[in-house]
């Protein structure tokens, strides 16, 4: 990867990894802490789960909720597909680490929670 560097007002080179580190980071970029609890949890769970809650720790991240929609669409960013995130959702709201509120013909919406303690 080839580093480019860009002056500043100062007059010194900054690397562009550099510019992207600090106060102005879009929050598509990096993910906030998932509690160890619940990607234990999820870690657990069979098939996808745990891609499936990444995706919806990204969501989350970039709504600034707790409560997001899941579509296929972003949904195939994480290697889901309609039927892997369908039955990740349900074995994800088994394991009480979410809650799923389903609409016909919509995108299921969900709801983050957080385990009290270890399962």
């Amino acid at each position: 990867m080839k580093m480019r560097s860009q002056p500043t007002a100062a007059g010194r080179l900054v690397d562009e990894f550099q510019l992207t580190i600090g106060k102005k980071c879009r929050p598509s970029r990096f993910l906030r802490p998932i509690p160890i609890v619940w990607i234990a949890a999820a870690a657990k769970l069979p098939g996808r789960s745990l891609h499936a809650g990444i995706a919806l720790w990204c969501a989350a991240r970039m709504a600034r909720s707790t409560t997001v929609s899941l579509s296929n669409v972003s949904g195939l960013h994480f290697g889901l597909d309609r039927n892997a995130k369908y039955r990740a959702l349900q074995w994800l709201e088994g394991a009480g680490l979410i809650t799923v509120e389903r609409k016909l013909g919509r995108a299921p919406i969900v709801t983050l929670l957080i385990p009290a303690s270890p399962p």
